[in-house]
């Protein structure tokens, strides 16, 4: 009974949660949701197509990665001062993402004009199976130009929406994201198959959609901050100065700096991890296009539990109250797990039919099903080390969060895949299932990590 009660909250905690994760949900859910529906939609128009845009959006992920990581070290700032009441604190937090996030956006826009056409080849080295090589490289590029657009919307709105929600207001957000996929979804019908008297432009029409929608996102969640100013009240006098502390900028790059390129080689292995998968064919591309979006969607419960966890334990520990803080946390992973495996067996009883949706070729619809399975598998252990990620990143232990996330996926990961692919005679199913249950290491270490507590400490005391 002792145990349950330390895994077990009651229910004013699960209040107090689902107040803070079911908003992040929705808005990850419906997000996640319209994404698969626009991969429908350009899968419909064909196989190269589809996986030419699957290629651009391995390179965005890296690019929208790279926001987030440069966000998160000012975010474990912000959610620290927000609970200990410093409101100027955490305009100076807001004030240094807008700066990294600049940089981030324009580094990303050179390198994407540059080195386009080069990085998009990478993921085509394998054998032409089910379509023509030159064909979807075109399909990428075209993708990626037109959505290079929508990449300072995207991070001016993940700027204010990530500071909103480190400050415990997560339905603005929601809104906003809401709006800005239901834009999508319906300028994707009409821009991808030529509706209302618009011509039929296929994936560039899913990049024009989407652009279109993070302006929408972009709006609407900074007039509703600042029409709010009173609800939300650090933004007051936001923009009275750009300035910021220069102790506060050299601590916020010191634990900052290590979650950027935790995202931006994270994100860099898991682009790697296709290309490697690319090797056996485009039928391989397409088939894990589909697994992708669709792991995406059900993975929504997962990181907005770990979204969760870094609100909530932050707020906690910024406000000095650390025991409740390892309280929180240690009931937070086991709500989060039990509701991964539900979540996983759902995928797995849909692993069949999903597939059915794309109009692709037969070999693809089969071999993405055996992906899914393997995903929906693999998805428990996934919880256990996002986690313990969002936990140990919660007390600023930014380092270490660098060698557990991105580090382990270059050692082990990476290497893995790399040798199964090109040293043996695996199908591509039993080498996808191997690298997945590869994260075994990884939640037993995340957990070993947890448990001894070192992350538990609040890191904005001296600017009180």
């Amino acid at each position: 009974m002792q145990g349950k009660r330390r895994l077990i909250g009651d229910r004013a905690f699960y209040a107090m949660v689902l107040a803070v994760a079911v908003p992040i949900m929705v808005q990850h859910g419906i997000t996640s949701f319209v994404n698969l529906l626009d991969n429908v939609m350009v899968g419909r128009v064909g196989t190269e197509e589809m996986s030419g845009v699957a290629i651009a959006n391995q390179l965005i992920m890296v690019f929208e990665l790279g926001i987030f990581g440069g966000l998160s070290g000012a975010g474990i700032f912000a959610a620290q001062f927000f609970g200990s009441g410093n409101l100027e604190g955490v305009r100076n937090a807001f004030r240094i993402k807008l700066y990294i996030g600049l940089f981030v956006c324009f580094a990303a826009i050179a390198v994407f004009l540059f080195f386009g056409r080069d990085l998009v080849m990478l993921f085509l080295q394998g054998e032409a199976d089910v379509g023509s090589t030159e064909v979807t490289a075109n399909h990428a590029l075209g993708y990626l130009r037109i959505m290079l657009l929508g990449f300072i919307p995207f991070m001016l709105a993940q700027v204010y929406a990530s500071t909103l929600k480190e400050c415990g207001e997560t339905l603005l957000p929601m809104k906003a994201a809401v709006a800005a996929v239901f834009t999508n979804l319906v300028l994707n019908y009409v821009l991808i198959f030529g509706k209302l008297g618009f011509p039929a432009m296929g994936g560039l029409g899913a990049a024009a959609a989407t652009v279109v929608s993070r302006f929408v996102e972009l709006g609407i969640v900074l007039i509703g901050a600042h029409r709010h100013s009173d609800r939300y009240a650090f933004i007051q006098k936001l923009y009275r100065t750009l300035l910021v502390p220069a102790p506060l900028l050299r601590s916020v790059l010191v634990k900052g700096l290590p979650l950027l390129a935790n995202e931006l080689l994270w994100s860099g292995s898991m682009a790697m991890l296709s290309q490697c998968y690319s090797l056996r064919g485009l039928s391989v591309v397409a088939a894990m296009n589909i697994n992708s979006t669709v792991m995406n969607l059900f993975s929504v419960v997962m990181m907005a539990m770990g979204n969760a966890v870094a609100i909530i334990v932050g707020q906690q520990l910024g406000s000095g109250d650390l025991e409740r803080a390892k309280d929180t946390d240690r009931k937070l992973i086991a709500f989060s797990f039990v509701l991964s495996l539900v979540v996983g067996g759902i995928l797995a009883s849909l692993s069949g039919v999903i597939p059915l949706i794309y109009r692709t070729e037969d070999t693809v619809r089969g071999l993405a099903a055996q992906l899914l399975r393997v995903t929906a598998l693999s998805m428990p252990i996934d919880c256990f080390a996002v986690t313990c990620y969002f936990t140990i990143r919660s007390g600023g232990k930014t380092l270490i969060t660098f060698l557990f996330d991105s580090a382990y996926s270059w050692v082990v990961t990476i290497p893995i895949a790399f040798c199964l692919v090109h040293f043996t005679g695996l199908t591509i199913v039993s080498v996808f299932l191997i690298v997945r249950l590869s994260a075994v290491i990884k939640a037993v270490i995340g957990i070993i990590l947890v448990r001894s507590g070192f992350w538990c400490q609040n890191i904005v005391a001296e600017d009180r």
